[in-house]
């Protein structure tokens, strides 16, 4: 039964399936999305050493717009950019049990574009 005022728990949910299949490595490792009522965030995720190797967010951006569609492909360019200067060029996308769909796919489509591969 849905209850909305778990709707976070479900989501958490819905990311520990997921990620009992996605996993990390020093070659291709994780890019985790997380998605907030005002900014999107996310990272590139070595789980074999269990360290962050770029990370990038709303926050990094000086200007234009941060908590909608533009500012998450603003997003997904920014660590596909630093992905790169890194050496990092192929990924595994963790949607981190939100619905690809809006801002998580704004994200996905402009790291694509940007240059990495997943």
């Amino acid at each position: 039964m849905f209850n909305p005022v778990n709707k976070n728990a479900q989501r958490v949910k819905r990311h520990r399936r997921i990620r009992a299949n996605i996993k990390g490595t020093t070659l291709r490792p994780r890019l985790n999305v997380f998605r907030s009522n005002t900014g999107i965030y996310c990272q590139l995720i070595d789980d074999t050493l269990g360290i962050t190797l770029v990370s990038a967010s709303s926050i990094d951006i000086k200007e234009g717009p941060k908590g909608n569609i533009e500012g998450a492909a603003a997003v997904g360019t920014l660590i596909a950019k630093r992905a790169l200067e890194k050496g990092i060029k192929v990924v595994v996308f963790d949607r981190g049990g939100y619905i690809y769909h809006g801002r998580v796919k704004a994200l996905a489509e402009a790291a694509r574009a940007a240059g990495l591969e997943f």
